[in-house]
């Protein structure tokens, strides 16, 4: 049985973040791996597993401890730009179950335990700016998590977050999609950006960011991309 990843957070966690996209370009899919979506990267959890596994493979192999998920994509407004949004649960699942088989692997060989972040990215549309509704918004994200959760993460990440409204929707749908999986043991991590003002993309600084999402029930919160604060 794999140790809780909130205790291990208290001690020390290395955690890959970053390249997952440009490492799946360099392995260069065909259009036929893309299924015609071309720039998809969550169709290769399904069609090319090998080249999603492989990136997973190459961090653990340098020694981080956590990987997350190819499933930047898998919410409402990403999925949508190529039709695909019935696929979202699909996807998700398939993400995290590919990462879940890599850190098995790597855990196997040596017994030093490696644990799978499922990412849950922004998407293209603000509910604050009206692009999406926060309801439709909501249940997407309790699928993308339920995905995560079956498919074998230890942790939810909801990250890259530029609008309060669109971090709250898809924590409050986390929250649901572990309950209602029965794993609210699992952590739930929050990533909002910074702007070089030291403010989100609509002007939140981060302690509104922190009194909005706080008392939603989050385990840790940080900072990821954009270009700030110094």
């Amino acid at each position: 049985m794999r140790p809780s990843l909130r205790d291990e957070f208290a001690t020390r966690v290395v955690v890959a973040d970053g390249a997952m996209g440009t490492m799946l370009q360099d392995a260069d899919p065909t259009m036929d791996d893309f299924l015609g979506l071309e720039g998809c990267n969550e169709i290769l959890n399904v069609t090319r597993p090998d080249i999603v596994r492989s990136v997973h493979d190459a961090y653990f192999a340098v020694g981080v401890d956590c990987v997350e998920t190819n499933t930047f994509g898998t919410n409402l407004a990403a999925l949508a730009e190529y039709g695909v949004e019935e696929r979202l649960y699909e996807l998700a699942e398939a993400g995290a179950r590919v990462a879940r088989a890599s850190a098995d692997a790597f855990t196997a060989r040596d017994g030093r335990h490696r644990w799978v972040l499922g990412s849950m990215g922004p998407g293209t549309k603000l509910p604050t700016l009206g692009h999406v509704g926060y309801e439709p918004l909501r249940e997407a994200y309790q699928q993308n998590a339920e995905g995560l959760i079956h498919g074998g993460a230890d942790a939810l990440l909801v990250e890259t977050s530029q609008d309060l409204l669109q971090t709250k929707a898809a924590v409050i749908g986390a929250r649901r999609a572990l309950d209602w999986c029965g794993r609210s043991d699992l952590p739930l991590i929050v990533q909002v950006t910074v702007e070089a003002n030291g403010a989100m993309l609509l002007g939140s600084e981060i302690g509104a960011a922190l009194t909005a999402l706080e008392p939603l029930g989050i385990d840790m919160i940080g900072l990821n991309c954009a270009t700030g604060p110094a």
